[in-house]
């Protein structure tokens, strides 16, 4: 069995690499939010992705969920540390977004 050479950017992109999770990471740089209002700002993203998304983020320890007991229950999720160090990453992709418009 040959040994795997370790990569970093593949490391990187087995955390962040779908097309969802650098959605979520991004809108939580600002602070905690609850779930539904999490969801709302990724526009045509299912309940069920959201779900699988955010469970792999939490998995990965890049998002913590807190439970409140409250009726109707109330979940909010906001950035760790470690996902919290993605801010540079994060905003740095925003912006070349941003630029590849008006080129």
């Amino acid at each position: 069995m040959m040994n795997e050479i370790y990569c970093p950017l593949n490391k990187t992109m087995n955390l962040i690499g779908t097309k969802w999770k650098p959605l979520v990471l991004f809108h939580l740089l600002d602070g905690a939010l609850r779930s539904g209002v999490l969801q709302k700002k990724i526009p045509n993203i299912s309940n069920k992705m959201f779900t699988q998304t955010v469970r792999e983020l939490e998995k990965d320890d890049l998002v913590s969920r807190k439970i409140y007991a409250t009726v109707p229950p109330k979940v909010e999720y906001q950035l760790t540390k470690k996902g919290a160090s993605l801010e540079q990453i994060l905003k740095s992709l925003d912006q070349w977004g941003r630029e590849i418009n008006s080129l």
